[in-house]
C-alpha cells in the first residue's frame, strides 16, 4: 500500500548549495547507503556544471529504503532523478508512467554506471569462520540484513543466496528455497534499510555477520575503522547494478530536463567514475577498474537475468504479497 501523501514530510532531505544564490535545483531520490557517494559527487557535477552554462545550481538529495523512495516519489516526490540499486524499483516508476519505458536505453550500460557485488562483513578475526555461504545458514549463526521486500540491498542479498544454492550441484528451485529459508531463520531481525543494517551490526553488536554491498564495507571502515571487522567474499556472489533515470512529468513541469540529463550523463565521466571507485564502487570505464583492481578483487558473478529471468520475473515470484519471500518468512 502507498503511504499518503502527508507522510512525504518524513523523507530526509539533504541539499548541497553553491556560495552563490543558486539560479536553479534538482531534486536526486535515492537509495540508502548512497548518501556519501552522492556527497562528493554533487560538488563535482556543481563545479562542473557551473564552468560549462554559467549556471549555479542547488542539489538535493533524499536517502531512504529503495522501494520505499520510488513509492514516495509515486504518490508524489518531485524528484528530478531516481539513482536506484535495483532496476525493479525503476521499472515500477516506468509502469506510472512517470519514467520512460525504456529509460534502460537512455544511458550506457543499461543506465548502470557502476556495479558491485553482495559481500559478508564479519566481526573481526571472523570469530565463527564464516567463509560461505554454507556457513550463514549453519546453526548459531546470526546474519544481519535488511528486509527483502522493501530494499534493493535485502533483495540482492536474498537473490545472491538463492543463485548461490540453485547453481550447487543438484541444485533445483526446491533447494534454493530451503536453502534461503534456513537463511531467513538465522535473521533476528530485518533492517529497514542497508544503513540501518550496518547500525545495527556495528554500534547495536547484533549478530555475527552483516549481509551488504561490497562498497559498503569500506563506508564502515572509514566511520568505524578497518580493525573493527573482515569482509569476506563468498565464492559466488551477484552482480549489482545501479539504474539511473529522469522523471519525466516532473522535469517537464520544472523545465530542468536538460540539467538532469547532464547530471546523470556526468555520472559516466572521468571525475563520476573515478568518484565511483573512490567510494568503493566499481566503475564501468576499463581503465579505472584495471588501475583499482587492488581494491576490486575478482569474484565469480551471476547476474539476475541469468539466473531469475531479469527483474520482471523475479520480483513477482519472489517479493510480491504471498511471493516465495512471505511463504518463507511465515514459516520462520
Amino acid at each position: 500500500m502507498f503511504r499518503p501523501i502527508r507522510n512525504l514530510l518524513l523523507v530526509a532531505v539533504t541539499a548541497w548549495v553553491l556560495p552563490a544564490l543558486a539560479e536553479s535545483s534538482l531534486l536526486n531520490v535515492s537509495y540508502d547507503v548512497s548518501r556519501d557517494f552522492y556527497k562528493d559527487y554533487n560538488p563535482l557535477f556543481q563545479k562542473y556544471w557551473k564552468a560549462k552554462s554559467g549556471e549555479s545550481v542547488e542539489l538535493k538529495q533524499s536517502h531512504a529504503g529503495s522501494s520505499k523512495q520510488v513509492r514516495a516519489v509515486a504518490d508524489g516526490l518531485e524528484a528530478d532523478v531516481v539513482t536506484m540499486n535495483q532496476a525493479s524499483d525503476v521499472d515500477f516508476l516506468a509502469e506510472k508512467g512517470l519514467v520512460a519505458g525504456d529509460y534502460a536505453r537512455k544511458f550506457p550500460n543499461n543506465a548502470s554506471p557502476y556495479t558491485s557485488t553482495m559481500v559478508f562483513i564479519v566481526r573481526k578475526g571472523n570469530p565463527k569462520g564464516l567463509q560461505d555461504w554454507p556457513d550463514l545458514v549453519k546453526p548459531g549463526v546470526q546474519v544481519i540484513l535488511p528486509h527483502p521486500k522493501n530494499t534493493g540491498n535485502g533483495r540482492y542479498s536474498y537473490l545472491a543466496a538463492w543463485g548461490y544454492a540453485l547453481r550447487q550441484p543438484g541444485g533445483s528451485d526446491r533447494t534454493a528455497q530451503d536453502f534461503v529459508g534456513k537463511l531467513l531463520k538465522n535473521a533476528p531481525l530485518f533492517a529497514a534499510g542497508g544503513r540501518d543494517a550496518t547500525t545495527t551490526f556495528m554500534q547495536r553488536k547484533l549478530g555475527d555477520v552483516l549481509v551488504s554491498f561490497e562498497s559498503e564495507a569500506e563506508l564502515i571502515a572509514k566511520e568505524f575503522g578497518k580493525g573493527e571487522f573482515d569482509v569476506v567474499y563468498p565464492s559466488l556472489s551477484i552482480l549489482t547494478e545501479f539504474p539511473v533515470a529522469i522523471v519525466d512529468k516532473v522535469v517537464d513541469k520544472k523545465g530542468t530536463r536538460k540539467l538532469a540529463q547532464a547530471y546523470l550523463d556526468y555520472l559516466w565521466s572521468k571525475e563520476g567514475q573515478e568518484n565511483a571507485a573512490q567510494n568503493y564502487l566499481r566503475p564501468r570505464d576499463a581503465e579505472l577498474l584495471k588501475k583499482y583492481a587492488v581494491q576490486f578483487p575478482a569474484i565469480k558473478t551471476f547476474t539476475v537475468d541469468e539466473v531469475f529471468g531479469g527483474w520482471a520475473k523475479a520480483s513477482p515470484a519472489h517479493f510480491k504479497d504471498g511471493g516465495t519471500f512471505d511463504q518463507l518468512y511465515q514459516s520462520k
